[in-house]
């Protein structure tokens, strides 16, 4: 999988685990010739997105957005802002909740989603099994 970082933001982001999960995901489903940007953005630019594509005015965590041609795969757009909330909220490290999102977003991209019980158990199983091939562990 060929992965474009872009960060957007003066605080260096080590971008070591954002492709060692990426290249778990990409052999495990099979995505070797498809493409992908990572945004890394704080919770302003992601609250301004949030609104103008959900009309949600709120900073939130990822935001996918899906293109699906010519095997880009799309935009995934990581508040590195809630990275830093969440990875203390939820008492794991920070390189964690960024694999997390990072394959959160990717598997939106493919078109799991979460809007019912078994969607999500679905997509939240396979977020697991990648992170756990990954070796990124809670």
């Amino acid at each position: 999988m060929n992965v474009n970082i872009i960060n957007q933001l003066e605080e260096h982001v080590s971008e070591d685990v954002i492709q060692k999960v990426l290249s778990v995901a990409s052999k495990q489903l099979n995505l070797s010739d498809y493409s992908i940007n990572i945004i890394l953005v704080n919770n302003d630019i992601i609250q301004n997105l949030n609104q103008s594509y959900r009309e949600k005015n709120a900073p939130t965590d990822v935001l996918t957005f899906p293109d699906g041609t010519l095997r880009n795969l799309g935009d995934i757009f990581i508040s590195i802002d809630k990275v830093h909330e969440q990875s203390k909220e939820y008492g794991h490290s920070f390189e964690r909740e960024l694999a997390f999102l990072t394959i959160h977003g990717l598997l939106h991209t493919l078109g799991y989603d979460h809007l019912t019980k078994d969607e999500e158990t679905e997509m939240f199983a396979l977020q697991e099994e990648i992170l756990i091939n990954a070796n990124i562990l809670r």
